[in-house]
């Protein structure tokens, strides 16, 4: 008999870029949301210090998403977009979805505008035996989890 439920395993995720599956990401972090603190202090009556801990401005982190380089430029476009100053048409709305272990989808991260930031290959060792590595941070503004 179970005693509680299992966590979700790390391994089992796909990203979406304006609904298309970009299965292939072998890492994503950034899924981060905070708020900032604002500190007001006052005194109450009879000179009793108070202070009061106030939600601030909300701020998305960026999104780092990293694959094993493959014969496929779409990200490098997608930053050209942007590079050339097209960045309507850079904006893009996308998804990290989480699967269990039977791979069915049992959550979602859903990102609003997102536009590459950066793009960049891993540094090249003819001395390694390593996969060339791509990597995306995508900057966006908001995070839902759906």
């Amino acid at each position: 008999m179970p005693i509680g439920e299992d966590p979700v395993a790390n391994y089992a995720f796909s990203v979406e870029i304006d609904s298309i599956v970009l299965a292939q990401f072998q890492q994503v972090e950034g899924l981060a949301i905070e708020i900032s603190t604002i500190e007001h202090r006052e005194n109450k009556v009879g000179a009793l210090p108070v202070m009061k801990q106030l939600p601030g401005h909300v701020t998305y982190t960026a999104i780092t998403c990293k694959r094993g380089r493959i014969n496929d430029n779409a990200l490098w476009e997608w930053m050209r977009k942007v590079e050339s100053g097209d960045i309507d048409g850079a904006r893009k709305n996308g998804s990290v979805t989480v699967h269990d272990y039977q791979h069915a989808e049992i959550g979602r991260f859903n990102f609003e505008m997102g536009w590459p930031s950066k793009v960049e290959l891993s540094g090249f060792d003819a001395s390694a035996d390593e996969v060339l590595l791509e990597t995306v941070t995508i900057t966006h503004e908001g995070l839902k989890v759906g």
